[in-house]
């Protein structure tokens, strides 16, 4: 029997962390599967999932917890990996930068009962000009019934200040 463990770390952005996590993982005989990492503000995050024996859980455990002795703070979690439906979607999202734009896509989705996957975002100046643009890529899941158009339109809503693309086609 194996076990889904969810892992959130954050550090000091400084090189083997990747390696040290991966070195603890392999030693009790976790196996990674999906990750997500990135270097934010001097810092490096990430979130991961990994499979472990059961009879090798608890050890795999502690021994990530011990990570907070070398200035890396590490969350675990159990996971259970449930049947997905619906389909997926891709979002993307451009404007001017203001405050208040991921609320606000974020409140409509929620309206619509759509699973925000995956999000990622950033910031950059406008071409041609120094007004910054605010980005953001999302990978939805769509519940069963939705139809694209009740949600590009419900985002519409939202202002005529933002461009909406959403598709089935990865971005």
């Amino acid at each position: 029997m194996t076990q889904h463990l969810v892992l959130s770390f954050i550090g000091d952005d400084k090189p083997g962390m990747v390696e040290s996590l991966s070195d603890v993982i392999r030693r009790h005989h976790g196996n990674w599967l999906e990750s997500r990492m990135a270097h934010l503000a001097d810092k490096f995050a990430g979130i991961l999932t990994l499979t472990v024996p059961t009879d090798q859980q608890e050890a795999l455990i502690q021994a990530l917890r011990a990570f907070d002795q070398k200035g890396v703070s590490v969350t675990v979690e159990k996971a259970n990996v449930p049947a997905s439906s619906g389909q997926i979607l891709y979002l993307s999202v451009v404007g001017n930068d203001k405050p208040g734009i991921v609320q606000e896509v974020s409140q409509v989705l929620h309206a619509l009962m759509v699973n925000v996957k995956e999000l990622h975002t950033s910031c950059e100046p406008a071409p041609m000009s120094s007004d910054m643009l605010f980005k953001a890529d999302l990978v939805l899941r769509v519940p069963d019934g939705l139809q694209q158009s009740d949600i590009e339109a419900a985002l519409e809503r939202i202002g005529s200040d933002l461009m909406i693309e959403l598709d089935s086609t990865p971005i």
